[in-house]
């Protein structure tokens, strides 16, 4: 088995400012909450689906800089979009860490997710 560095910490005293700091000083839009919805692949379908209908603004990065796009990595499919309140949404099909196991096998079966 290969190593490999999965993450990285970094202590500070004001989470907040640093992040702000490292925003600023490499040109990115301050920091915002980053909220992650794993889903199964058939409900991701039907969420960018619903996203395209919309017109929503949606990204396959969170830096922004892949408009109308969405992500394919380690196994899943993900994408970045806006709440009404501007927070930003990813909907991903498997969550990190999960070694590229779908969530039904992580989960056991069926997800019990449903759309409106």
């Amino acid at each position: 088995m290969s190593i490999e560095l999965n993450h990285t910490t970094v202590w500070c005293s004001d989470r907040r400012r640093s992040a702000g700091f490292m925003a600023e000083i490499q040109g990115l839009p301050g920091p915002r909450p980053l909220y992650h919805f794993p889903v199964g692949e058939a409900e991701f379908d039907g969420i960018y689906g619903h996203i395209g209908e919309k017109g929503l603004d949606h990204r396959a990065d969170p830096a922004r800089t892949r408009p109308g796009e969405i992500y394919r990595n380690h196994g899943r499919r993900g994408v970045y979009f806006l709440d009404p309140d501007g927070h930003v949404l990813e909907a991903l099909t498997r969550p990190y860490g999960s070694g590229g196991q779908a969530l039904s096998r992580l989960y056991g079966g069926d997800l019990g997710l449903s759309l409106p």
